[in-house]
């Protein structure tokens, strides 16, 4: 059997008097977040009292909560309908109190002769007889209140009646215990959405930092760009691309894809980036430019199990009878071949020999001359447009020939354009839920205009 108050309670004369435990701040802070007071009744704490008084036989049953001034009846059986405000005795006048100042469950078999209670108010107006009441708990210990069954004569409690009230006041406790686990979980959960969401903002702006805010404009070239973020667009990825001057008729276009994501891709990509602004004019070669981005990588120790694809090409403009055209050097390492698309709708892939970058400390770059006439485009991009797939089918992607046919279709498109159109044929692809990021990058020569 539980163990119950055998010994005499402090004798009080009014509120004043009550135990210490009753006013304890911490209890009364663990009582007000059970947010149980002032409450209705509900089915789970009515269908565990309807229990405490089926199993002792006793006409009333309640389960109560005791702040600083009432013992609120959370349930209450036996009384009838009343309204919230009839759910309740002044704190003085109810048992629970001993309960709760002792933290031990009371066993009381005969109330008018039982020196520790029969002076009470509520053993008179509420003709309690006998009372047998267990202590329920919040999740940090402090007592609450209790479950308590009551007769209306004197009677002894037996042993299975005792035990079942110690059972009960556990399970009202473990509801109490749930009901804060889930309230700190939805906290938890709000929290993890707002950090999410601020998590997103700054990988965005983050990523937008590495890409360049307005993209170049080469005399005589149509280009354009577009980078579009992974499903997961909390994490800062890698995907890169660049457009600037090199000399007076020199650019450089570069777009790149650094493994991995979170801070340390950022650093890679920061490095790369900078790092090829820097060299490409000093080099007509995209070759010497990687490799020197190569050595930079491998140098500064940043990558750890990372590394960098990439293509780079340096063009210049060519004056030629058909009007203006560019042409240039390009360089791939490891990373997909550009597409030209010639004015006719040919695609030719355009590739050099390369190993990915940071790893190999020859990474065995080589170069591959372009042409591009009036009407001609090259598309540079990364894998996130090859290797998207739909959601749960990673089998199916949309591969280097479906990639072909669609920029073979794009007839007489400008580069925003073509660069729109592949965009959102992959998306619809993926069904807007790609699994890694995605960078393209378009330079295209106007057709030449008609006499």
């Amino acid at each position: 059997m539980e163990a119950v108050v055998t010994v005499n309670v402090i004798r009080f004369k009014g509120p004043d008097d009550l135990p210490p435990r009753v006013f304890d701040p911490v209890r009364l802070a663990a009582v007000r977040a059970t947010g149980l007071l002032d409450t209705g009744p509900e089915t789970v704490f009515d269908d565990l009292a309807h229990l405490a008084a089926s199993a002792t036989g006793a006409p009333m049953a309640f389960i109560t909560v005791v702040d600083e001034r009432r013992s609120f009846w959370k349930s209450v059986i036996g009384l009838g309908s009343l309204g919230l405000d009839e759910r309740q005795n002044a704190v003085e006048a109810s048992l629970c109190h001993l309960v709760v100042a002792a933290d031990e469950p009371l066993i009381v078999t005969d109330a008018a002769a039982d020196p520790r209670v029969n002076d009470i108010s509520s053993i008179t107006r509420m003709g309690i007889g006998a009372w047998a009441g267990y202590p329920i708990h919040a999740p940090d210990g402090q007592v609450l209140g209790t479950v308590c069954a009551v007769d209306t004569v004197p009677r002894a409690w037996n042993e299975q009646e005792i035990r079942t009230l110690a059972t009960l006041a556990r399970a009202v406790t473990g509801e109490i215990a749930l009901r804060e686990a889930v309230r700190r979980m939805s906290a938890q959960m709000a929290d993890l959405r707002t950090t999410f969401r601020e998590s997103q903002a700054l990988a965005r702006s983050l990523q937008d930092s590495l890409l360049p805010p307005v993209l170049a404009a080469p005399p005589g070239l149509d280009t354009a760009a577009a980078y579009l973020p992974a499903g997961h667009g909390a994490l800062v990825l890698g995907d890169f691309y660049d457009l600037f001057a090199v000399g007076p008729s020199s650019w450089c276009a570069i777009l790149g894809d650094v493994a991995g994501h979170g801070v340390q891709a950022a650093k890679v990509t920061a490095l790369a980036r900078y790092t090829v602004r820097a060299d490409a004019p000093r080099h007509f070669s995209p070759a010497q430019v990687l490799a020197q981005l190569n050595s930079a990588l491998i140098a500064q120790q940043i990558i750890d199990q990372q590394f960098l694809t990439v293509v780079c090409a340096i063009f210049r403009d060519q004056k030629n009878a058909e009007g203006i055209g560019v042409t240039g050097v390009l360089s791939t390492a490891g990373h997909p071949s550009a597409l030209l698309r010639r004015a006719d709708g040919q695609v030719e892939e355009v590739r050099s020999n390369g190993a990915i970058l940071g790893v190999f400390p020859d990474a065995g770059l080589g170069s591959a001359r372009f042409t591009l006439h009036p009407g001609d485009a090259l598309l540079l991009y990364t894998d996130g447009v090859t290797e998207a797939h739909p959601p749960r089918d990673a089998a199916t992607m949309f591969g280097e020939e479906r990639l072909t046919g669609l920029l073979a279709d794009c007839h007489g498109l400008e580069a925003a354009q073509i660069v729109e159109r592949i965009s959102h044929t992959v998306l619809d692809f993926c069904h807007h839920d790609s699994a890694d990021d995605i960078a393209l990058l378009v330079l295209r020569v106007p057709p030449a205009p008609r006499n």
